[in-house]
């Protein structure tokens, strides 16, 4: 009875999570800062022009003639927030000045020179209009090439038998709500666009930590400082146990002490009261409570312990649990087995929770000066530099490079622009430098000087690619340094 509703159920699901895929990619894609710019220009210019065009219609003798250059300069507003052509005060001082070069133009042509017949232009008021233009602009610092349009379109105006006066109004006030356009967009919508755009600067506020290996707690120190960063952070050990009997004596004995008993550092197993026979339950407990006194002492997020029975799935008990509790990350120590990940953080990179795997020596809990390499403004790009903005802090240091190896110039200063849209976002001070050499020698060269080094999954890269070139971070495992590999799922 139960088969078609069962086979309805399993499509709903398949839909679901299909259209949740195909959504999160489509976030990921507008993270790209030139994507999100583009997709901007596509909706708001023509937004920002029909809404001139129907305020314009009620002004008789409007001419339509002002929508070209008006079109062009948004086009040049938005394209480059950042650039040099990006100002308000350049954008309508440039048009309108040109327009009115253009009328001044057309009046001492006519006047001084001869009257042009019906339907035709004075080619001397059009040399003077845009002699005019280039240097009245050049002189008032408001040169934009949509100038010389208005200055060339007043003489057409005058050519209609149109009143030039008219269109260098309609000029200036075109502009003007262009420009305020663009300048709420800027201020409201691009400059914030990390705060409601990027994941990252979003969640990873609850972190699960896998207590694995010699070094988890180095590891569930640095998922502690991540979380600092946001309010509502907080951290959660997870300890993973080979049997359930152990899981559950485990549960038992931190429900009896329920938060109230958490060792100090300086706490030795030998001194509590705990049966003999439960004496691993007890120290794998205190392990545990102790880890979670020290973070919560040193950074004030909170921390849980939850114990699950790991088995051969330990990932997808990890990925469970992750799921379980509300944690949008997993910080986990960085395992190899054979020369490759271990199974473990393999299963982790394949699920769909956001992972971080974290290799130390044990030796840091401060994480003050990190090096993020990145290849593009991807969303594992973004996820890095906001991580690094958290570890660093206000008196740590961030740099964020690429490497291109032998390039020309051009490429060099596309590298350029790509740091800048990549860090622009975040309000913390951030060194970007673009390398002239390949990514394991920059970083052989240069990481022993931080304390932390953020790389991506490489997860994207082709097959052909990972065969001919392994991923960066199994090129630099002898690196002196702390390394964390995020991967964003």
């Amino acid at each position: 009875m139960n088969g078609p509703r069962d086979s309805v159920q399993s499509v709903a699901v398949r839909i679901r999570r299909t259209v949740r895929y195909r959504w999160r990619d489509l976030r990921r894609w507008v993270e790209s800062t030139q994507n999100f710019v583009h997709l901007s220009i596509l909706l708001l210019v023509p937004l920002l022009i029909g809404f001139v065009t129907a305020l314009s219609n009620t002004v008789p003798g409007l001419s339509f003639l002002l929508y070209p250059p008006l079109a062009a300069g948004a086009f040049t507003l938005f394209a480059d927030p950042e650039g040099r052509y990006a100002s308000i005060s350049r954008f309508v001082g440039g048009l309108t000045l040109g327009a009115v070069c253009g009328w001044v133009a057309v009046v001492a042509a006519s006047t001084l020179i001869y009257q042009p017949a019906a339907n035709s232009v004075n080619p001397v008021a059009a040399s003077l209009a845009v002699f005019l233009t280039g240097i009245t602009t050049w002189l008032l610092d408001t040169e934009e090439p949509a100038a010389f349009s208005t200055a060339l379109l007043t003489l057409f105006v005058q050519a209609q038998v149109e009143r030039p006066e008219i269109y260098v109004l309609s000029v200036a006030a075109s502009s003007a709500i262009v420009a305020g356009g663009f300048a709420v967009w800027r201020e409201v919508v691009y400059e914030r666009r990390d705060q409601f755009l990027y994941e990252a600067s979003r969640g990873d506020d609850h972190i699960l930590v896998p207590m694995r290996g010699p070094h988890a707690e180095c590891t569930a120190m640095l998922a502690a400082r991540l979380a600092a960063a946001h309010r509502a952070g907080k951290v959660v050990l997870l300890d993973l146990v080979a049997e359930e009997w152990i899981a559950e004596a485990e549960r038992d004995l931190l429900e009896q002490r329920d938060g109230t008993h958490r060792p100090e550092a300086t706490d030795s197993p030998d001194v509590l009261d705990e049966p003999p026979d439960n004496e691993a339950v007890a120290n794998s407990v205190d392990r545990l409570e102790r880890q979670a006194h020290e973070i919560e002492t040193a950074t004030g997020v909170p921390c849980e312990v939850v114990v699950a029975t790991g088995g051969p799935e330990s990932g997808q008990t990890a990925l469970r649990a992750a799921r379980r509790v509300n944690c949008d990350l997993i910080a986990t120590p960085y395992e190899v087995e054979d020369e490759r990940l271990s199974p473990f953080v393999r299963t982790l990179f394949r699920g769909d929770t956001d992972v971080l795997t974290h290799r130390t020596d044990g030796d840091l809990t401060e994480w003050n000066r990190i090096l993020v390499p990145v290849r593009g403004t991807s969303d594992v790009a973004h996820g890095m530099v906001e991580f690094a903005t958290r570890l660093a802090g206000t008196t740590g240091f961030v740099s964020v490079a690429t490497c291109l190896g032998s390039c020309s110039e051009r490429e060099h200063r596309q590298a350029e622009s790509m740091l800048a849209d990549l860090v622009e976002p975040f309000s913390a001070p951030i060194e970007t430098r673009v390398v002239e050499m390949e990514v394991d020698t920059f970083l052989e060269r240069n990481a022993p000087e931080y304390d932390l080094v953020i790389m991506g999954a490489s997860r994207d890269r082709s097959l052909a690619s990972r065969l001919l070139t392994p991923p960066t971070f199994q090129r630099v495992d002898e690196l002196d340094v702390d390394v964390a590999i995020v991967d964003r799922n």
